[in-house]
């Protein structure tokens, strides 16, 4: 019976054993799912983190080394989409605000170069210069002016023109990073380095005081979108006109074909006009040459000329037209080399008065543009004063660009000195260079 009593347990123990493994199992189960759930809210944690972390760094950019090769490499294909190959974004900067950055990156050396606008000749050193190779790069890195302005000799053929000019704006980005001026005189009639010539086959446009008898204003508008268009066409972004003198001397030959007229603001209308088209076109133009040369008898050209006009007189009648220039945003005025001694006090030039330039143009008149002076190669000037001491005096005076100097090694190293000496501030040079590329920026 004991031993039934035996072989009945056990059965009984084997059942008590079978509960217990079943209840280690479903313990080790909830075990396991537990660990699983954990593992997967950790995971879920690690994403979230690790989606944050690109995220900062994608719109911060704060890479600082830390990140790791394959997140680089997102950000950059999360950069390509937004912003395609070879379209960066637009700079949102106005072109002040462009002209003072650049200002402050540049040297003392490379701010005076931007004051000169010169002959190619000038620059290299070449008798005649009729392309742009070598002998130009190199000329320009060592200077690199603001402008260059070519004449008749220079201009062979239009695609000689084409590739001359192409070269030296490629030149200018590439050295100065900045665009250079390249000008010339083309006023029509007969004042026109590229119209005169047959073998560039342009419309022909005539003098400026028929184009002013016309009566009809937009007769102006198509003399400078004529002569705008095939400026353009050529490589040109400057040109030397229109004409803003009244001619109230009857005897001034030097200006009575170039001028729109006797009546200060028919003047005015027709250079206004004029200066629209060439700005339609891209161009730059010029409304010259303050205060007015069509009171004088002759041409500063060849020599010393003088008005007797008060300061009244002439805001009456030679200055209306630049008064209304400056109302429309002329880009450029250029500063003739006319005296004004009823005005200033003194025989010295307009384009070297402090009291012209500074107290009347820009301070009477509100014109806070770019001011160059005529050619400072001319008889007024170079009969007078040395191309050093005529181009430190432009300066002072309120000039922001300096034509042709008769010697412009002799000018630039002067206004150099000038400036290291505490003649001339270079917060004065500052504020000419910064009107100076704010143009260029804004229409170039």
């Amino acid at each position: 019976m004991a031993g039934n009593r035996k072989e009945e347990q056990a059965p009984r123990r084997d059942r008590n054993e079978d509960r217990g493994s079943r209840s280690r199992r479903r313990k080790k189960s909830r075990r396991r799912e537990l660990m699983a759930a954990w593992t997967v809210l950790i995971l879920v944690v690690i994403v979230i983190a690790g989606a944050a972390a690109g995220g900062v760094y994608l719109f911060t950019q704060m890479g600082d080394g830390s990140v790791g090769a394959a997140a680089k490499e997102e950000s950059r294909e999360v950069v390509r989409e937004t912003f395609p190959e070879g379209e960066p974004p637009a700079d949102s900067r106005t072109s002040g605000e462009k002209a003072e950055a650049f200002l402050r990156e540049m040297t003392l050396e490379q701010k005076v170069a931007q004051m000169f606008v010169i002959t190619p000749e000038q620059m290299t050193g070449y008798t005649l210069v009729t392309a742009a190779g070598d002998a130009s790069k190199t000329a320009y890195q060592t200077y690199p002016v603001g402008g260059l302005i070519y004449f008749k000799n220079n201009l062979e053929s239009p695609d000689q023109v084409k590739a001359m000019l192409k070269n030296m704006d490629r030149y200018s980005r590439d050295i100065a990073r900045v665009p250079v001026f390249l000008g010339v005189d083309e006023e029509g009639g007969t004042v026109k380095r590229v119209g005169s010539q047959a073998a560039f086959g342009v419309p022909d446009v005539p003098d400026m005081a028929l184009v002013g008898a016309s009566g009809n204003i937009e007769d102006g508008f198509g003399a400078g979108s004529t002569i705008g268009d095939y400026l353009a066409d050529l490589g040109f972004n400057l040109d030397f006109a229109p004409v803003a003198d009244v001619l109230t001397n009857a005897d001034n030959q030097a200006m009575a074909k170039r001028s729109f007229g006797t009546d200060p603001q028919t003047v005015a209308d027709y250079s206004g006009r004029f200066l629209d088209g060439l700005r339609e076109k891209g161009i730059c133009g010029v409304l010259k040459h303050f205060p007015g040369q069509g009171s004088v008898a002759g041409d500063t050209e060849y020599g010393f000329q003088a008005t007797d006009k008060t300061l009244d007189q002439l805001m009456a009648q030679d200055l209306v037209p630049f008064q209304a220039g400056i109302s429309k945003g002329a880009d450029m005025i250029m500063a003739g080399h006319v005296s004004a001694p009823a005005v200033t006090g003194d025989q010295t030039p307009a384009s070297l008065s402090q009291v012209l330039l500074t107290e009347v143009l820009r301070g009477k008149m509100g014109y806070d543009g770019v001011v160059i002076t005529d050619a400072l190669n001319m008889g007024a000037i170079v009969e007078h004063y040395q191309s050093d001491v005529a181009a430190v005096m432009a300066v002072q005076a309120g000039a922001d660009l300096l034509l042709m100097p008769d010697d412009f090694q002799a000018a630039y190293d002067g206004v150099l000195k000038a400036v290291g000496e505490g003649t001339i501030s270079e917060e004065r040079i500052n504020q000419s260079v910064s009107r100076i590329l704010k143009l260029k920026f804004d229409r170039l």
